[in-house]
C-alpha cells in the first residue's frame, strides 16, 4: 500500500473535484457519494471529520454541521488512478439528508 500526498491527486479530470465514496467502518455499507475539492479534503484531514464541496451552494460544508449526523474519519483510501477517494467513517446518525441510514436506499426499476 502506497502513501499518497494531496498534491498527487488528479483534481483536473472533473473540474477541480474528486468523487468521495463514504463507507461505514462497522457495517461496510456504502453511505453516500459526494465531491471534495482540494480545500475540503485538507479540512477533512485537519479536523478528522468529512468536509465536502457543495456543487449547488458552491461552498465547503461539513457533513452533519446542521443535523449533527457527523462522519468521523477512520481511514482515507485513494484509488489506483488517484482520482477518487474512499472515506471509511464512524457514522453518527443517518447519512442521508432524508433521514435514511444511507443515501443508497432506492432501487432502479427495470421497466
Amino acid at each position: 500500500m502506497k502513501e499518497v500526498k494531496i498534491e498527487e491527486l488528479d483534481f483536473n479530470k472533473m473540474g477541480s473535484l474528486i468523487p468521495a465514496i463514504v463507507q461505514d467502518e462497522k457495517t461496510k455499507e456504502v453511505l453516500m457519494l459526494a465531491y471534495v475539492s482540494k480545500e475540503s479534503l485538507k479540512k477533512t484531514l485537519e479536523t478528522g471529520y468529512t468536509h465536502f464541496w457543495s456543487r449547488s451552494r458552491r461552498k465547503i460544508w461539513m457533513k452533519g454541521e446542521t443535523s449533527g449526523n457527523t462522519q468521523r474519519i477512520k481511514k482515507v483510501l485513494v484509488d489506483c488512478d488517484y482520482d477518487a477517494i474512499l472515506f471509511v467513517v464512524d457514522q453518527k446518525g443517518p447519512a442521508c439528508h432524508t433521514g435514511e441510514k444511507t443515501c443508497f436506499h432506492n432501487t432502479l426499476k427495470n421497466k
